[in-house]
């Protein structure tokens, strides 16, 4: 049963914003997450601020500069089948694609997907767990078959967003709207809170902030990418490991390598050493088999996610060898 809130649906975001001050507030967007944590008794909302009549917060545009902007509320169904993202932006293409079904890829927004909250079941259950100000994560001696193999001491959650993960492949940026019409720009990959930093938290947005939009550079010359995931399920499942790739090749040599792991992490987890091998090199085998290696090194397994290293070590192999430079 859902708990008693009030509700209301501003016209403007800054009045939207306005309303998050007050205590309690939430934030609704497509709803497809708000509405289960608060069905579950995740978190308690006393005021519900639906953005749904904010119509700035909606559409994909291409700036001047040729960078794509993508609105908050814009849905995710419309994230994976506009032109443009399916023309320069695979990995955000893929990623949008694969996300749970058509119907709730129809009604989720791209905001909400990157604000959405971890899906560790004892998080999601009743367990007083440190994410919801606890002292113990019941998964470092319990079920941990879906975890975190890396970042991690304190909560061994892992973020659950695809399009999070695509999106630091392409170095995008968010807008992040505040009170008093105060508007940042973050990094995605800033985006999220690593648990020894905060472990009641996931990103840094404020209480009284709203993120508006997305802005992911225009690629660069001999820019290519795609997104892979692995999950139980070939529809409707998050993922047990998944890979962004992002790569710019002159003269056929990898230039500006990004390789970043999802479900690996509670943040898009980019993998500094793999990119080390990557940078400078020609993408043949032995190259790829030793970025392959290089991803998982430093990886810490739990009980039961040891697979998850050679699942990992395996995808970014795969997805090198069919990662073909273009022309």
């Amino acid at each position: 049963m859902l708990p008693n809130f009030s509700y209301i649906r501003p016209a403007t975001l800054s009045e939207a914003v306005a309303q998050l001050g007050a205590p309690g507030a939430r934030v609704y967007a497509g709803g497809t997450d708000l509405i289960g944590c608060l069905h579950d008794r995740v978190f308690d909302a006393r005021l519900v601020v639906s953005l749904s009549r904010v119509a700035e917060l909606r559409g994909v545009s291409t700036a001047p500069d040729g960078a794509l902007r993508i609105g908050a509320l814009t849905t995710i169904a419309e994230v994976a089948a506009h032109p443009v993202v399916t023309g320069k932006y695979a990995a955000l293409a893929e990623a949008a694609a694969s996300v749970a079904t058509p119907q709730i890829r129809n009604q989720a927004t791209i905001g909400g997907n990157l604000c959405q909250r971890p899906r560790c079941w004892y998080f999601r259950g009743d367990f007083p767990c440190v994410r919801k100000g606890g002292d113990l994560c019941y998964a470092m001696g319990g079920e941990n078959q879906l975890h975190a193999i890396f970042g991690a001491t304190t909560c061994l959650a892992v973020h659950p967003s695809d399009i999070a993960t695509a999106l630091v492949a392409l170095s995008a940026r968010l807008e992040i709207a505040g009170r008093r019409g105060v508007v940042r720009s973050v990094p995605v990959e800033s985006f999220f809170v690593l648990p020894d930093e905060d472990a009641t938290r996931e990103t840094v947005l404020q209480s009284d902030e709203i993120l508006t939009g997305i802005i992911v550079p225009p690629p660069l010359t001999g820019f290519v990418s795609t997104y892979r995931k692995v999950r139980t399920r070939g529809a409707f499942d998050f993922a047990l490991a998944s890979l962004a790739v992002g790569l710019s090749f002159r003269g056929g040599r990898v230039e500006t390598p990004r390789i970043v792991l999802g479900a690996a992490a509670l943040k898009p987890w980019r993998s500094a050493k793999a990119e080390s091998v990557l940078a400078g090199a020609r993408l043949d085998a032995k190259t790829i088999v030793r970025a392959a290696n290089a991803a998982v090194d430093g990886a810490a397994a739990l009980e039961q996610n040891a697979y998850k290293i050679p699942m990992f070590r395996g995808l970014v192999q795969e997805v090198l060898e069919n990662l073909n430079a273009p022309a």
